[in-house]
C-alpha cells in the first residue's frame, strides 16, 4: 500500500450500524449497505481505496474480516460493502444466507492508504483479480468524477463473466464517461472471442493488454494500481518493473497472501534474536489509553498479549495483508515477519504490524492511534 495523503490520528472502537439494503451480485457475493447516523458521517466518510473491519461474534467465536468500502457510482457517499463467500462457515456465508435488512453489524472506522496518486490529468491503469475489483471500482468512479482531465483503464481478471463482480455498474460508468473509461475482462475459465481475453494474465498477455489501452509503463503520468491475490499482483508488479515503470507509479493491495514466500526462515516460529517469552514488556496505546502486557509462552507476535488485555485492538487478517493492526513503534524495536501492507515510507516512519511483529527488545511501546 502507498500513502496518498498525510495521515490523521485514527479513531478506534466499534460502531453498531444497521443494514439498510442487501443486494445479491453473484452466486457467492452480496452488496450490503449500512446506515451511517449524522454524528458518525465524518468517521465513516467514504474515501476510495479504504476498507473497514467487520466484527461478527458468535458464542465462543469471533470473526473479523476487512472489506473495501465500495459505494455504487450513483451514491459515492454510501457505506456499501461487497462481501464474497470464501468458506461455508465464515462471515461471507453468513452475509449471503442469513444477514437481513434491519440487522446490526459492528464496524471499525475506515482505514488504509490504498488510493490513486493526486496527479491531475493522469492515465490511471487499474488491474484487478477476482474481488480485488471492489476498491478499484470505487477508485475509478472517484477519479472520473473528481478529475475531468484524467483517463481510467481497467483490466479485470475473473473466472467467468458470471463471477465478474460489479460488471453492470462498471458498464454504467462506461456510459457516463464514454471517452475516458475503458474496462477489459480476461476470463480464465470461459472462452472469449479473442485469445487475448481468454486465460490467465501473464507478462506477455499483460503487455498486449497495455498496448490496447495505450498505457506506457515508463510514463510518469501513467499510474498503476493492482489489487487481487498475491500471484497475480506479483506477476503484474514484476512485469511493470521490467518495462521501466517507476516504483512510485505502482501501488498494490492484496486480499490474500496465499503463495507468498515468508521473509523470515520460519515465519511462524520465534524470532532468532527476540527476547525469551515472559521477558518482553509491551505497552499499547489504544483509544488514548495505555495498557502494559507481557509476552507469554506461546505468544508468536505482539498482537497476542495485547489482544488478551484489549479486545478492541484493531486487527483483521492476521497475515500482514489488510494493515488494520498498523501501529507506530514509539520506543524499543521489533522484528517484522512477512507483510504486504506497509511500504518503505511506512517502515521508515517507524510503523509496524502487530500481527507480524515480534519484540526485539525487552521493552516496547506501540501506538495504535498514530
Amino acid at each position: 500500500m502507498n500513502p496518498t495523503a498525510s495521515r490523521s490520528p485514527r479513531r478506534t472502537g466499534w460502531y453498531p450500524l444497521t443494514v439498510t439494503r442487501k443486494e445479491p451480485l453473484t452466486e457467492d457475493a452480496v452488496a450490503v449497505t449500512l446506515d451511517v447516523p449524522p454524528d458518525l458521517a465524518a468517521t465513516f466518510a467514504a474515501v476510495p481505496g479504504r476498507h473497514v473491519v467487520v466484527r461478527h461474534r458468535r458464542p465462543g467465536r469471533e470473526l473479523r474480516r476487512a472489506y473495501s468500502v465500495c459505494p455504487p457510482p450513483g451514491a459515492p457517499d454510501a457505506l456499501r460493502l461487497v462481501i464474497q463467500r470464501a468458506t461455508s462457515d465464515g462471515f461471507g456465508a453468513h452475509a449471503r444466507t442469513a444477514l437481513a435488512v434491519g440487522d446490526t453489524l459492528e464496524l471499525a472506522p475506515p482505514t488504509g492508504t490504498f488510493g490513486l496518486p493526486p496527479i491531475p490529468g493522469a492515465h490511471h491503469v487499474l488491474i484487478a483479480g477476482g474481488s480485488g475489483i471492489t476498491p478499484l471500482a470505487a477508485m475509478a468512479a472517484g477519479a472520473l468524477r473528481d478529475d475531468p482531465g484524467c483517463r481510467v483503464s481497467l483490466v479485470h481478471a475473473a473466472r467467468t463473466a458470471g463471477t465478474a463482480l460489479l460488471a453492470d455498474e462498471l458498464a454504467e460508468l462506461k456510459d457516463a464517461f464514454v471517452d475516458r473509461f475503458t474496462a477489459l475482462y480476461v476470463l480464465s475459465r470461459e472462452r472469449r472471442e479473442s485469445d487475448l481475453f481468454t486465460g490467465r494474465i501473464d507478462a506477455d498477455r499483460l503487455r498486449r493488454l497495455l498496448t490496447v489501452l495505450d498505457a506506457r509503463p515508463g510514463d510518469r503520468a501513467t499510474t498503476f494500481s493492482l489489487c487481487g491475490p498475491w500471484g497475480l499482483v506479483e506477476i503484474v508488479r514484476t512485469a511493470l518493473a521490467a518495462w521501466g515503470a517507476p516504483a512510485g507509479t505502482v501501488r498494490r493491495e492484496l486480499f490474500s497472501a496465499d503463495g507468498a514466500p515468508g521473509e523470515l526462515p520460519d515465519d511462524h516460529g520465534p524470532a532468532p534474536s527476540a527476547p525469551a517469552p515472559g521477558s518482553s514488556r509491551v505497552r499499547a496505546v489504544i483509544g488514548g489509553r495505555t495498557t502494559a502486557v507481557t509476552m507469554a509462552p506461546g505468544d508468536r507476535v505482539v498482537l497476542d498479549p495485547v489482544l488478551r488485555a484489549r479486545p478492541e485492538v484493531p486487527y483483521a487478517c492476521r497475515d500482514g495483508v489488510c494493515g488494520s493492526c498498523r501501529a507506530l513503534v514509539v520506543s524499543g524495536e521489533v522484528t517484522l515477519g512477512r507483510q504486504h501492507a506497509l511500504d518503505p515510507r511506512d517502515l521508515a516512519a517507524g510503523y509496524t504490524l502487530a500481527c507480524r511483529a515480534r519484540p526485539a527488545t525487552p521493552d516496547l511501546t506501540l501506538d495504535f492511534d498514530a
